[in-house]
């Protein structure tokens, strides 16, 4: 879809029929996409059946139950987020003092200027957005939306991302805990023509099964203005955008029946609502399960999981990539530095290396608070660089670099024919670990000949992988 078609939806609200068509007028020759009304009872029934980016209001609305004021006191009050500009040709400084204390954005008189309207209607999207993000930023910090790296693998995952991005089809991630599915679907956003569109998350596991539902579609209110506000849900803050369902096999399988609805018939109800509301949101789900075996527990519906899966992602986990443990690194020790306002610290290669042979299982996850925690905890100043004697005892703790710590012990009481066999065994599977299982580039890290390397391994007991060097190569 063009990017035109996501344009900011603003609500005019004025009495005078003339009044509202030039302004439609003048917004849609901008790109904007428009509503117009005449009184505070359509008004107020426009904004719950969709909620506007902003709305231009007219102070003196004839033939209508509430004035200007009246309603803006309800949208204040009801949708905080949405910026309200009201317009008046009968206004003075004191009406627009009261409109602004009052919560709206700013005050136009008319007859106004056509550039006027259109600078502060932008301003005051753009002043809602940046309001928004800041709140995003105080609950969470921005997470990085790049994958870092070289490996074959990253490379033809951003390759597929590039291709996939600037259509509407709905993906699928899967991958272990920590691997970076949300980075992915971040780059799939950022790379479409809803870029500039909400991305919002949604992670089922993080609610009470009896409130997913009030999440996912949000609830409708009675119409009274004493009554609570209407709580929005996340498919309709991400209308134009992107939802992010995060682990969507932990959402409850009626929530699940009803999403699939929604995606059947583009369209929504509200929790406690009547009137549907119109779908355009592209769809990202992830699992860090087994997705087949998910279906087969009953866990994930496989017609949710079929419609869902349009295409496909997979993202390996760190181990199957060291390759890029060096740069991610890096990147990690960098972004730390700026969090914590301290001078980033040289990882030595040494380090890097037990870093490449240790096997991960929390993922990219785990590398990038082991580094920050680098950062701050690491003997020295900032110019010494960091070396393996300074990484914490849990990179030792898989079994090739834990037995490392017991070969001073068992060496001594062994011959030296013993011991030399016995090192270059933990030796060599710690390299090959550290390269990913590829010989090539093993061999050309230790100095050894690529076939004597091979000999070397088979002669120790130790069987190379050749498919996946020659994947990695």
């Amino acid at each position: 879809m063009a990017s035109a078609q996501f344009k900011s939806d603003i609500l005019v609200v004025d009495d005078e029929a003339d009044i509202r068509g030039l302004i439609t007028d003048i917004l849609g020759d901008e790109g904007f996409a428009t509503r117009s009304v005449k009184n505070s009872t359509e008004a107020l029934a426009a904004v719950a059946e969709k909620l506007p980016q902003a709305v231009i209001l007219d102070i003196w609305l004839k033939d209508s139950a509430l004035d200007g004021l009246g309603v803006l006191e309800i949208l204040c009050k009801k949708y905080p987020n949405v910026p309200v500009i009201m317009i008046s040709g009968h206004g003075n400084i004191e009406t627009a003092v009261t409109s602004i204390r009052m919560g709206a954005y700013d005050y136009i008189e008319k007859p106004f200027k056509q550039d006027r309207l259109l600078l502060i209607t932008k301003r005051a999207i753009e002043s809602a957005q940046m309001k928004r993000e800041i709140e995003e930023l105080r609950t969470k910090a921005a997470p990085s939306s790049q994958l870092t790296g070289h490996s074959s693998t990253i490379q033809s995952l951003k390759n597929s991302i590039e291709k996939v991005a600037p259509t509407n089809s709905r993906v699928f991630i899967t991958g272990p805990s920590g691997a970076g599915k949300e980075v992915v679907a971040r780059m799939i956003h950022e790379k479409s023509t809803r870029k500039q569109q909400p991305f919002v998350i949604l992670n089922p596991a993080s609610h009470s099964p009896d409130q997913i539902d009030n999440e996912l579609f949000g609830t409708e209110d009675s119409g009274d203005i004493h009554s609570a506000p209407r709580k929005v849900g996340v498919l309709e803050r991400a209308a134009g955008g992107t939802l992010f369902i995060d682990e969507i096999a932990e959402m409850p399988l009626s929530s699940q029946a009803k999403l699939l609805r929604v995606l059947q018939e583009q369209c929504f109800e509200r929790v406690g609502g009547t009137h549907p509301v119109k779908l355009d949101v592209r769809i990202i789900a992830t699992s860090s399960k087994d997705v087949l075996s998910e279906i087969k527990l009953g866990s994930l519906r496989q017609d949710l999981y079929y419609r869902i899966n349009v295409v496909p992602f997979k993202v390996p986990a760190l181990k199957d990539r060291r390759d890029d443990i060096p740069a991610l690194s890096e990147y990690f020790m960098q972004r730390a530095s700026e969090i914590n306002g301290l001078p980033a610290r040289r990882i030595a290669p040494e380090a890097l290396a037990v870093l490449q042979a240790y096997d991960w299982p929390g993922n990219v996850r785990q590398l990038k608070n082991l580094v920050e925690w680098l950062l701050i905890m690491a003997q020295g100043d900032a110019e010494t660089p960091i070396n393996a004697a300074m990484l914490p005892q849990e990179v030792f703790s898989n079994d090739a670099l834990a037995a490392t710590n017991e070969l001073t012990t068992n060496m001594i009481a062994m011959p030296l024919r013993e011991a030399r066999e016995l090192f270059e065994k933990h030796y060599l599977t710690a390299q090959v670990n550290r390269f990913g299982g590829n010989i090539s580039k093993t061999s050309l890290f230790i100095g050894m000949e690529r076939s004597a390397l091979h000999r070397k391994l088979k002669l120790l007991g130790l069987h190379s992988d050749e498919k996946a060097e020659s994947m990695a190569s």
